[in-house]
């Protein structure tokens, strides 16, 4: 059961991935977007997982499939060599820079807030 639930919430995080990317109109933005956002939703989820408010069904469904599509580091891993080889080095150390420092930032408020 776990791996219908696990796929049916990747369906969805895939979906919006690709619709932020679609909208924003820059492939860049979308994944910023995606990953920094991802990370704050996968935060609250953890939380409620691991503090019993959520099954582990709601976890495969939602922290597993949907935040384990929606955000996506082979993505950002290939624009951050894009960048590299295209000699943008500033933009390539501001998306790294701002993508980890944002998410590690965001998680760590979640964390103060909710332990």
């Amino acid at each position: 059961m776990n791996i219908i639930l696990v796929a049916l919430g990747g369906f969805f995080g895939s979906i919006l991935r690709f619709y932020i990317s679609q909208i924003t109109g820059k492939r860049l933005i979308g994944t910023w977007i995606a990953n920094i956002s991802g990370s704050l939703l996968l935060a609250f989820i953890y939380y409620l997982h691991v503090n019993g408010q959520i099954t582990a069904s709601i976890w495969a469904l939602l922290g597993v499939g949907f935040c384990g599509a929606y955000t996506t580091f082979s993505t950002f891993g290939n624009e951050t060599l894009e960048l590299i080889f295209d000699k943008k080095y500033k933009i390539a150390f501001l998306y790294v820079f701002t993508t980890l420092s944002v998410s590690f930032i965001l998680v760590s408020i979640v964390r103060y807030i909710t332990y």
